[in-house]
């Protein structure tokens, strides 16, 4: 776990007594401190220190705590920053426009900075579990997102997964709306998740991009994968897992496919010799000797990739 020395920790309120005593507590609690006594102040801090938490007033003159926190989290820079409402109002319209509008908890005035320390701990834990999770899907290449299960607003976003969104769900020309086809699909989640709620397959020219849920466990995030169907990347993944050459790879997945020899050459521009000549280099790379047996170590080994 990260040491306390290098978390940093933002405190914003516009009481110069409030930022003291909090100050004080955490620094001596080994945290290092950064303050902000207004809105705008706090959103140039928390992009350009990138603090590990916020603890933030939620009543300040000018721009208050809840639109402090909605500008965080329409930011992907700072979305994924936890923040703790700080409030002496217990009134539940207020809570519950701390939670709309981002926030991860609450606590009420007057401090107590044992329940703060206690409340830090807690979400720097949760938020360093989501920081290792996306470390990993980045180093293994995998396309994952990470959403709000309250509103399903993308928190953050593997590289991979950045150019699928943009491929598949930024497109103009489309006749529906592909975003709001996935929000709505998120939102089924939060009462299917029992039912086991099948993926979501989104549609493009080029090819399908499917959504599965693969933790839906956090109460902060849900964590989804994305996975490309099309005939380019099949034919890719055949060229990387089997050895093959680009042509062979080609035939072999429209014989997958159930494409007779003179079907392949038309497809491909060929003769249905050719064909045949190619699915024998194939067979011998496969160590199999049918189409049937080919089909089925390819639908067991892409079923595995995937």
């Amino acid at each position: 776990m990260q040491a306390k020395a290098t978390t940093v920790v933002l405190i914003v309120d516009d009481v110069p007594e409030n930022l003291a005593v909090l100050h004080d507590a955490l620094d001596e609690s080994g945290f290092i401190v950064l303050v902000a006594n207004s809105g705008e102040r706090a959103l140039k801090q928390a992009v350009e220190a990138s603090p590990d938490i916020i603890l933030l007033d939620a009543i300040m003159p000018g721009m208050d705590g809840f639109e402090v926190c909605r500008q965080l989290k329409a930011d992907l820079n700072t979305r994924h920053i936890p923040v703790i409402f700080m409030t002496g109002l217990t009134e539940s319209e207020h809570v519950v426009a701390g939670f709309s509008a981002g926030g991860t908890d609450y606590v009420t005035k007057p401090i107590r900075t044992a329940e703060v320390l206690a409340r830090i701990a807690t979400h720097l834990q949760a938020s360093r579990l989501m920081h290792q999770t996306r470390g990993a899907l980045d180093a293994f290449g995998q396309a994952a997102i990470a959403v709000l299960p309250g509103n399903g607003k993308i928190v953050w976003q593997t590289p991979l997964a950045r150019q699928l969104m943009q491929k598949y769900l930024e497109r103009p020309e489309a006749t529906d709306d592909p975003a709001a086809t996935l929000l709505a699909w998120v939102n089924k989640l939060a009462t299917s998740r029992e039912n086991q709620l099948l993926p979501l397959t989104i549609f493009h020219p080029d090819g399908r991009l499917i959504f599965t849920p693969a933790d839906l466990e956090s109460e902060e995030q849900w964590i989804l994968l994305l996975r490309e169907e099309s005939d380019a990347a099949q034919i890719e993944a055949l060229m990387a897992n089997f050895t093959l050459t680009r042509r062979e790879s080609e035939v072999l997945y429209w014989a997958v496919k159930g494409k007779t020899n003179r079907d392949i050459g038309d497809i491909l521009g060929t003769s249905p010799r050719t064909v045949n000549k190619h699915l024998e280099h194939v067979f011998t790379k496969l160590g199999v000797e049918t189409r049937t047996a080919a089909a089925s170590l390819v639908t067991r080994k892409l079923r595995h990739l995937s």
